[in-house]
């Protein structure tokens, strides 16, 4: 069986890979490949969750099998991705867990695996662990098994580190007085961590999303569900709204009309200013789906701009390839890289407002000028994702992107998690783009299904 996924390992609990004693096992393989790579005896490794009611199971798994091989554990309850990420390092341990399925819903969980530095593990050493998973397990001498301890302060330390990051290009730390916010923590791992934050910076605070309960984590809120952030906002009138993911790794905002603005937006934002300020280091990292009014506003100012394949890891490579520090999604994994090497929805948003401040700018403002292109996207269910390879198909693809030439682009792919076939066509013209997309999606139905 193969564990890891382009994100960790994620299914629903109660499924393999998913089932307690698999995950109790996971944790002494991850101990021992742990122990094999780092050539210690006695490592250490965090385990951090967002507020999932199966987090505290998953938990109790995971420290049971790194005991079992010998690994001391470092419980930091529910904290965000980014900072188990940061406090991997702070702490000098060997290896960060997160137990998470980010913007999913309650019943879906995830682990996500960090190394010493921070960054996700590599591929070799997912090899290494799916290769221990087929071992049988075995546990250290008893004087040997591995100690956990909860750590109590890591809450205060990440909130300090997000705090340090607001500060201008000279270095001058900056402040939010004056400003009303509405935050909105989805009900997940930031509840206790992002209101803080904002309101120790000097900002008029409104949160949301801040009661859970263990099933309500991303439920009608957050960044990937905007209705009563963008009521709030309007509502208190506040400068501008924050909404981050279950796991606050994912920033969507919301303008002080209510409008949203997504990832492909604020990458913008940050590159024009960043541009100015001399910070961008090269040029930024977009994905197959990013807006093409982006793509060609910055080239337009001159900042070189490439696109990856869909997912955070594919943009950090290709930043890291570049030596570049800028890099995004439009659902909002926000890479700033001289900041914090993994998506941070926090960081990102102090970013953003470091902006907004030193030009003397509103959200909405500092967008006029951005025209973002037309998207049209419909999901084709299919038997055989491999349909996308069918011939026919693939000219009718062809055909439909010299019809739109430079004026519009195609996109289709299949997706990596469900039988689906993405087909998304943009251009400058909705209706035209809309008929190129259907005509194609039909194709693929009649031919995949």
């Amino acid at each position: 069986m193969s564990f890891f996924g382009t994100d960790g390992v994620r299914a629903k609990v109660g499924e393999a890979p998913m089932i307690p004693e698999v995950v109790m096992k996971l944790g002494w393989a991850a101990g021992q490949a742990i122990k094999q790579h780092s050539g210690m005896n006695r490592p250490v490794v965090l385990i951090g969750k967002d507020t999932r009611i199966s987090g505290y199971m998953l938990e109790s798994a995971l420290e049971a099998g790194f005991s079992a091989a010998g690994v001391d554990v470092r419980l930091l309850g529910p904290m965000p991705t980014p900072a188990i990420a940061y406090l991997t390092q702070t702490f000098n341990a060997q290896a960060g867990v997160v137990i998470s399925a980010s913007h999913n819903p309650y019943y879906d969980n995830g682990i996500k695996f960090f190394d010493g530095q921070g960054q996700k593990i590599s591929a070799d050493m997912e090899g290494l662990i799916e290769t221990l998973m087929a071992q049988d397990m075995t546990t250290v001498p008893s004087q040997e098994l591995g100690k956990a301890k909860r750590i109590d302060d890591a809450a205060g330390r990440y909130i300090e580190f997000c705090k340090s990051t607001f500060r201008d290009s000279t270095g001058q730390r900056l402040e939010l007085s004056g400003m009303k916010l509405i935050v909105d923590c989805a009900n997940g791992a930031t509840y206790h961590i992002a209101p803080a934050v904002f309101s120790e910076l000097g900002a008029e605070v409104i949160s949301i999303g801040v009661d859970p309960d263990g099933l309500n984590i991303n439920l009608e809120c957050g960044a990937t569900s905007t209705k009563k952030i963008q009521q709030k906002v309007i509502e208190h009138e506040a400068d501008l709204g924050i909404a981050l993911d279950g796991d606050g790794d994912r920033l969507i905002l919301v303008d002080s009309s209510g409008q949203v603005v997504d990832g492909d937006q604020i990458l913008y934002l940050l590159a024009t200013y960043w541009n100015k300020e001399a910070r961008l280091q090269g040029g930024v990292a977009g994905t197959l789906m990013t807006n093409l009014g982006v793509e060609n506003a910055l080239k337009a100012k001159g900042v070189s701009f490439v696109r990856t394949a869909v997912g955070d890891k594919y943009l950090m490579r290709a930043l890291v390839e570049n030596n570049w520090c800028l890099g995004a999604e439009g659902s909002g994994h926000i890479l700033c890289m001289d900041r914090i090497k993994t998506g941070d929805g926090i960081v990102a948003a102090l970013q953003v407002l470091e902006a907004l401040i030193v030009q003397k700018q509103t959200l909405k403002s500092v967008l006029e000028e951005l025209r973002l292109y037309p998207q049209v996207l419909i999901n084709v269910r299919v038997v055989n994702r491999d349909v996308i390879d069918n011939d026919d198909i693939k000219v009718l693809i062809q055909e439909s992107e010299d019809l739109l030439g430079e004026k519009g682009r195609i996109l289709v792919r299949a997706s990596g998690t469900e039988p689906l076939i993405r087909v998304m066509a943009e251009g400058l013209d909705k209706e035209e783009i809309t008929k190129v997309a259907k005509k194609i999606a039909n194709k693929i139905e009649l031919i995949g299904c």
